[in-house]
Order: C-alpha cells, then sequence, then structure tokens
C-alpha cells in the first residue's frame, strides 16, 4: 500500500499509479489500514472543528464478549459521527461501561458460590463488592479488539466507568435534583420481584423477558360465614325451601397462583356482572351450594347444576358479606401501611373483575397482585406476606398444610397446598393453563409480583411534558418514536429505582433511627461535613458505616444510611451528566450538551436507555435527552432463534470479519431490515454475498483504472476537461454520482440510513455493469487521444468522490481507495479521507 504523504510532498509528486495486486486478500488490506491510522494518530487528528456535533454512547456490560447486536449499533454510531465530523463538525465519542448492577452480581454469585442474599451478607459486603470489582472490565480487551477491527472510531482512553467516583457523585447529585424536586418518594407497592435476585425491579425490566409456561389453575371453594337466607335481600330467598335458604354456600374462586392463597384476604365481584347461586346436589340431598358469575357458569358447572337466584355483583360486593378462610395463618395486620385499619376474608367489588376467565370471583391477596393491591388498599383488607427475600414461606404459615411449606419456595409448594385443599374439600377443580409469563432477564428465573417497599421517581407527574418533548425527536424509523415510545410514554408509570443489592451505587439517603427524619447527600464534599470522615469510594462498604448524631433538640438519634443501591438503568440514564463530572466540572455542559444531537441503540432501549434518559432530561432540565435517535432492530440466529452462546447458534464474530472483512460485515449488517427496526437472521452467507456484490465489484472497478493507469502511465492533470467537452457516457456517470452526492448529505441530514446505504452500494452496480463495461474500449487505445483522457479523468474523478461518499459507511474500502489514488498522486491531498471534507453536490 502507498504510505500516507504529507500535504507538501503530494505538491511535487509525479508517482506513477501502482498495477493493484491480482488477487486482494480484503481483510489483511484493512489491518494495513489499520496500522496507517494508527500510526497517523488519525482518529484523534479527525476531532476538531469550530462547531461540536454532541453523540452520547450508552455503555455495554463488559462481563460479556460483543455480539452482532453490538457490532450492528456500533457501525451505526461510527457511520453518523464520521459523516458529521467530515462535515465539519468536532464530534467526540467517548466509550462507556456500565460496571454495575446484576450481570455483575450474577458473574461473582457464580464464580464464589453464593446464592441469593443471606449467603452474601454471611461472605461479607466488602468482600462481595471487591470480588465484583475485580471482574467488571475483565473482557475490555476483547471489546477493544472487536470494536477497532469493525472500524469504529471511539475514544477507549478517555473512556468513562459507571463504578468511578466522579460518575457515581455526578449521579447522587442527580438524584438529589430529583429530591429536592419532591419527585422521589417511598413507596409500599407491588412490584415484578426476583425472588433469586432478592430484589425488586421496575415495571419495563419485568417486560423484558415474557417466556411461554405451564402453571396450575385451580378453583377452590370459600365457604360463606352466612346462610343464603342472610346473605340476599328477603324477597329473593323468600319463596325458596328452608333448606336452601340456610344452606352456607361456597363461593367458586380461580387462581392460577396457588402459592398465594395463604395470603388470600378478601373476594372481589364484578359491580356490573350477574352472578348465580347453584345447588349442585341431587334431588332429596342436602344442598350444595355455589356462587360464582353467570357467564362463567355454564363454562364451569355441569348441566345438573340448578339456578337457585341470580343478584347482581354491586349487592353482593359491598364489604359486608364475609366468608372462612381457605388456611390458618398467624399474625394477620390490623392496619394496612397507610396505618388504616383493615379487616378480612369479605366480599368486595370492583371493576377490573370479569367472567372471561376463572369464575367471576377473584381470589384477592393484596401482598401479591397490582390489582389485589389497589383493591385492598380500596376496601381496606390486610396486606398479608408470609415470603421471604429469597421467595420462601416463612413460619408465619406454620399452621398451613401440616407446616410442610414453611422453607419451601413458592412455586415449588403449589403441589404440597392443592393437595392439602383437596384432603378437606375445598378443592372443586383443578386444571392447567398455558400462558405468557415474566421471567426476571438477568437470571432466567420466574418473577413474582410482591409488595415491597421501594424509593421511586414520580414519572406521572412529568408524564405529559416527557411526550411533548419527545415529540421534539426525530425518531428513525418515525413509527419507534410515534407509537412504541409514544403508547409507553402515555401509560408510563413511577419508576421504581432502588434494588435491594450490594454492587451498585448507593442511595444517598440517611435515616434519623429515632426520628425518622431523611437527608438527601448529593455530594461527595456534603457527606464528609457531615460524617467527619474522608470519602474517596461511594460503594456500599465505604458509606455504610458512615453515620452522625442528630440534633439533640430535634429528638437526638443517629443518622443511618438506608441499605438499598441504585437500579443501574439510573446510571446509565445520568450518562449525559455524569460522564462529564457534571456539576462539579464542565458546567457548561447543559447549554451545550443537552440534549444530545445523536444517540443510537436497539429496539429493546425504548423500554430502557431511551425512556430513562427522557426521565431524567425531563425531570432535571426540561428538555429532551436527544435530538435524533436511530433504532435498529433485533438480529437473530439463522434459524430465527435468538443468538445463544450456549446453543453456538451464531458464528462467531471475529472469525468473520478475518475471513470476509469488517467492511463486508457492515455493508451486511446497514443494509437489512434491522436498520429500519425489524428483525433480521444473521447469515455468514450473507456476508460473503455481500463481498461478491459490493467489496469485489468496486475492487474491480479500481483494479480496472489501476492497472490501465500504470500501463499507460497515466497521471489527473493539473487542470480537468470541462465536463462538456466530454462523452455522454462520462457526462451521465458524473451527473449520477453528483446525485447521489445530494442524495446522500439529504437523507444523513435526517439520520434515514435505510434510505442511505442501498444507493451508494447500489452504485457500485452502475459504475461497473454500466460506465466501465460500455467505456472499455476507451481505455484500450494505444493512442492517447482526448477521448481516452476523459474515460481517465472521468473514472478517476468518480472514484475519488465516491472514496469520500463511502468513508463513513465502508472506512476500509473508501481509505483504499484514498491511499492508492490520491495520496501520492494529488496535490494537497492529505493523511486520510477521513480528514477530508464530505462531498457537496456541485
Amino acid at each position: 500500500m502507498t504510505a500516507a504523504s504529507t500535504p507538501s510532498d503530494n505538491a511535487k509528486s509525479t508517482a506513477i499509479f501502482e498495477r493493484p495486486e491480482a488477487n486482494p486478500s480484503f481483510p489483511e488490506l484493512e489491518r494495513e489500514i489499520l496500522q496507517l491510522w494508527e500510526q497517523g494518530d488519525v482518529f484523534k487528528r479527525s476531532i476538531r472543528g469550530d462547531k461540536t456535533f454532541v453523540f452520547n454512547d450508552g455503555p455495554p456490560f463488559a462481563t460479556g464478549t460483543p455480539h452482532y447486536g453490538h457490532l450492528l449499533a456500533g457501525t451505526l454510531k461510527d457511520i453518523v459521527p464520521r459523516y458529521w465530523a467530515m462535515r465539519g463538525y468536532k464530534v467526540e465519542r467517548r466509550f462507556g461501561w456500565d460496571t454495575h448492577g446484576l450481570p455483575v452480581e450474577m458473574e461473582i454469585e457464580k464464580k464464589l458460590n453464593l446464592s441469593g442474599p443471606r449467603a452474601i451478607d454471611e461472605f461479607g459486603i466488602d468482600n462481595y463488592n471487591e470480588a465484583c470489582r475485580s471482574i467488571v472490565l475483565r473482557y475490555t480487551s476483547e471489546w477493544k479488539n472487536v470494536v477497532t477491527r469493525m472500524g469504529r472510531w471511539v475514544d477507549f482512553e478517555d473512556d468513562y466507568k459507571t463504578m468511578d467516583p466522579k460518575f457515581m457523585e455526578s449521579v447522587w447529585w442527580v438524584f438529589k435534583a430529583l429530591w429536592d424536586k419532591g419527585l422521589i418518594y417511598r413507596g409500599f407497592k407491588v412490584m415484578p420481584y426476583s425472588w433469586r435476585l432478592g430484589t425488586p425491579l421496575s415495571n419495563f425490566e419485568a417486560n423484558m423477558d415474557y417466556r411461554k409456561v405451564q402453571d396450575p389453575a385451580v378453583t377452590v371453594r370459600l365457604r360463606s360465614t352466612m346462610p343464603l337466607h342472610q346473605m340476599l335481600d328477603n324477597a329473593l330467598v323468600s319463596g325458596l325451601p328452608k333448606t336452601l335458604q340456610d344452606a352456607h354456600p361456597h363461593w367458586l374462586a380461580w387462581t392460577t397462583t396457588p402459592w398465594t392463597l395463604p395470603s388470600n384476604m378478601g373476594l372481589c365481584l364484578g359491580p356490573k356482572l350477574d352472578y348465580g347461586v347453584y345447588n349442585l346436589a341431587g334431588a332429596g340431598e342436602q344442598p350444595d351450594l355455589v356462587i360464582l358469575g353467570v357467564a362463567a357458569a355454564a363454562r364451569i358447572l355441569s348441566e345438573d347444576a340448578e339456578p337457585v337466584v341470580t343478584v347482581s355483583g354491586a349487592k353482593l360486593g359491598t364489604g359486608d358479606l364475609s366468608y372462612e378462610p381457605l388456611f390458618a395463618v398467624a399474625e394477620i395486620p390490623e392496619s394496612a401501611p397507610s396505618g388504616k385499619t383493615v379487616s378480612p376474608y369479605r366480599v368486595v367489588s370492583d371493576g377490573y373483575v370479569t367472567a372471561d376467565d376463572g369464575t367471576g370471583v377473584v381470589h384477592s391477596a393484596p401482598a401479591f397482585g397490582e390489582d389485589d393491591a389497589r383493591v385492598g388498599d380500596q376496601w381496606a383488607l390486610p396486606t398479608y406476606d408470609p415470603v421471604d427475600q429469597e421467595g420462601c414461606f416463612t413460619s408465619l404459615l406454620n399452621e398451613v398444610a401440616g407446616g410442610k411449606v414453611v422453607g419451601i419456595h413458592v412455586k415449588e409448594a403449589d403441589k404440597t397446598l392443592i393437595a392439602d385443599l383437596k384432603a378437606r374439600g375445598l378443592l372443586f377443580k383443578q386444571a392447567t393453563i398455558d400462558h405468557d409469563y415474566p421471567f426476571c432477564w438477568r437470571s432466567g428465573t420466574p418473577l413474582i409480583y410482591k409488595a415491597i417497599g421501594t424509593w421511586f421517581v414520580n414519572v406521572t407527574k412529568v408524564r405529559e411534558r416527557m411526550s411533548e418533548l419527545n415529540a421534539q425527536t426525530r425518531w428513525v424509523p418515525d413509527y419507534v418514536g410515534s407509537k412504541r415510545f409514544g403508547n409507553w410514554l402515555e401509560d408510563a408509570r413511577d419508576w421504581a429505582i432502588s434494588r435491594n443489592r450490594y454492587w451498585g451505587t448507593p442511595l444517598p439517603i440517611w435515616e434519623n433511627d429515632v426520628t425518622g427524619e431523611r437527608i438527601c447527600i448529593g455530594s461527595i464534599e456534603e457527606l464528609e461535613k457531615l460524617s467527619g470522615e474522608p470519602v474517596t469510594d461511594l460503594h456500599r462498604h465505604f458509606v455504610d458505616d458512615l453515620s452522625w448524631a442528630g440534633d439533640a433538640d430535634k429528638g437526638g438519634g443517629t443518622f443511618r444510611r438506608i441499605t438499598e443501591v441504585l437500579d443501574c438503568w439510573f446510571e446509565s440514564g445520568s450518562m449525559p451528566y455524569a460522564q462529564n463530572h457534571y456539576p462539579f466540572e464542565n458546567k457548561d455542559l447543559v447549554e451545550n450538551h443537552l440534549p444530545a444531537d445523536f444517540i443510537a441503540e436497539g429496539l429493546d432501549q425504548t423500554r430502557g436507555w431511551f425512556y430513562t434518559l427522557l426521565i431524567l432530561s425531563t425531570a432535571l432540565f426540561d428538555r429532551p435527552a436527544f435530538k435524533n435517535v436511530i433504532v435498529n432492530g433485533l438480529i437473530l440466529a439463522e434459524d430465527g432463534q435468538k443468538m445463544s452462546k450456549s446453543l453456538k447458534n451464531y458464528p462467531d464474530p471475529m472469525k468473520v470479519i478475518d475471513s470476509y472483512g469488517a467492511d463486508a460485515l457492515r455493508a451486511y449488517l446497514i443494509n437489512s431490515p434491522v436498520v429500519r427496526a425489524e428483525p433480521m437472521r444473521f447469515s455468514e452467507k450473507g456476508v460473503r454475498d455481500v463481498v461478491r456484490s459490493v467489496v469485489l465489484p468496486l475492487w474491480n472497478a479500481y483494479s480496472f483504472f489501476g492497472t490501465y493507469a500504470a500501463v499507460d502511465k497515466w497521471q489527473p492533470p493539473t487542470t480537468p476537461s470541462p465536463v462538456s467537452d466530454r462523452a455522454l457516457m462520462d457526462r451521465w456517470v458524473l451527473s449520477v454520482v453528483q446525485s447521489l452526492v445530494a442524495d446522500v448529505n439529504r437523507e444523513m441530514e435526517t439520520y434515514r440510513l435505510y434510505n442511505v446505504i442501498p444507493p451508494v452500494l447500489g452504485f457500485i452496480d452502475h459504475l461497473t455493469n454500466w460506465y466501465i463495461r460500455r467505456s472499455r474500449r476507451r481505455f484500450w487505445r494505444s493512442d492517447s487521444d482526448a477521448d481516452k483522457q476523459h474515460a481517465f479523468e472521468t473514472l478517476y474523478e468518480v472514484l475519488c468522490l465516491f472514496s469520500r461518499l463511502l468513508a463513513p459507511i465502508l472506512p476500509f474500502m473508501a481509505e483504499l481507495l484514498y491511499q492508492r489514488l490520491e495520496a501520492g498522486h494529488r496535490p494537497g491531498a492529505l493523511d486520510s479521507v477521513h480528514l477530508e471534507a464530505f462531498p457537496v453536490a456541485d
């Protein structure tokens, strides 16, 4: 490869074009270009310009190696910044590492053979956190190798890590700013709960991994404490036989979570539904009365069931009717977390109840269901939780099923509870149901819903403003922002940001153990002043023991930190500020860097990073977090399944790059449906086909020119020939490439890469199969007439222009063309095509 020359050298150069090699190895040529970039420090020198283009990069976890999804997103994150850098903007590209949270903790638990919070507490939080610290960056070298080999320019030296004290201090500042605005509160709510990790998850995390499962579906009998004549108006029962009037009916309730039945505190009816009393006993037998929705009766009961009376759910669900509990349980609370006096085992009503599934009688366990908790709060039903942080039943159920479920995981206790109900004649029907169920996206274990004290950001307070600001963002494709993300914002719930874990940014809240007063800390300096101790690290094992005495005049006591840590999504949403240590440094950041000009991630981040960025930018600064966003789709294995390392259902990315080259892989990925946020099936054959259809034809176009230019010792003229003097075919191809330049700039400015890549790659076909094929004879002539010179000039100009146009997309091939065609041949040529200005249409 021709070495890069200085502009002054180029001005004097009379070098003759070299004849291109016959069988090039594109991967090997790319490695030479990587050396060229490194030796010339080209990336750092490309960060220049009077205008600033702000690009924010979401941090990946370094606990695993990059996959094709990362390479796709990284390519998009490379194309756009390269383009705007060539347009004269200063585009800094800092890499970041997400170093906290469950992925790291799961890795270290496996490594140390620890399972759950109890084992971690025994091991020691200090030992555990330092073990986490030791592994969080173990794959950084692999990341750097793959990212660099893909041709992506990004600053690994000035990277940011979410575990750095400066980053964590800015996260504290973000939290304190929300606190001061009244947007942080502690609530006792039913949350998606990972018993494997011992922590609640946010609602958007619970939506990240739904799986088809088979669960038990049981219908149980709950005996009324009153006879029928006391339950209903006299007018309804006066004509009934006394044996029916005096019978105690059984409510039929249906559930797919039998393990929640010991926590049953109420039965909920639909106020607009009709309920029927049916006698299941034959003539002359003791009455066996059951109550369920009329609409469900035909599905649940046999044809022999005799209708007795029908009454509305509104009349039955007044809270005045009671029933006998299924199980004898201990220590039912007498008040709710709100302080309201509660009363269990009553029949209530709510509009969410339907008769579409089950019986129309909903078993209500306020500790384990969102609707259950809401109804329980409305009707003053107790919240009864006999489940510990690891999902096992506690000693509160010593009297349930002979104590056999104590210490047993709730899902494993289903069979024991069902058998006990059956033995006591309280199991009316048993079946199974296939349905979608949420799993913990990190541990792969089924979630449960559990009432727990959690810290929240009051998203509902800023939800409407978030939607307004979202309308100011250009989403590509548009429907992702207006539909998928927009619809999500309309129903956005308050964000649960605390985790009962260890390796993360601690919540900066200190609580007085006597008065209950809470203080939120927003900086290291503030913590040092209050505690009287130097602070060099903000992780739990450094700050948990920092305390100070409360004001004696206000009740004394001691301020101690609460135990929770922040959700790592809070950290990634804080990255625009925390990566710059705002506001402790870079105080002009908000004015100059918010919103960012561009971000890019996968479709799944509509409920992840995109969402948390917007929450915080809205709440803190009343601004959108980003102006433009490209959303890519999911890359699947060739068989349509999710890519899995354990299944080995996809080829190793580095082997693909080493076989076909990074440009071929880049072209394959970005010229696919994923750029439109649609899924694609990865195929190594597809990459190989790109070499044949894109890379080789472009090389052949260059090789054709280089071969004949070397033979004829042709050099670019100092003054190009007027285009009007050239052949029609010359004028045509020059017109086509100029139109392409105009189209590319227009579409790149609006970030519609799906309208950029196909025509750019398609131009190669125009160049090779139309222009060169039809102009071939002009280069064969032995004489050096004007038409031959025009053909050389035209092909040279097109290849040089196209190398600039191609530079952001296929950076290696573009550099190869530039080094072979311009460095050493064109006066004023720069070290790299990536230092040139992006072409604009004449």
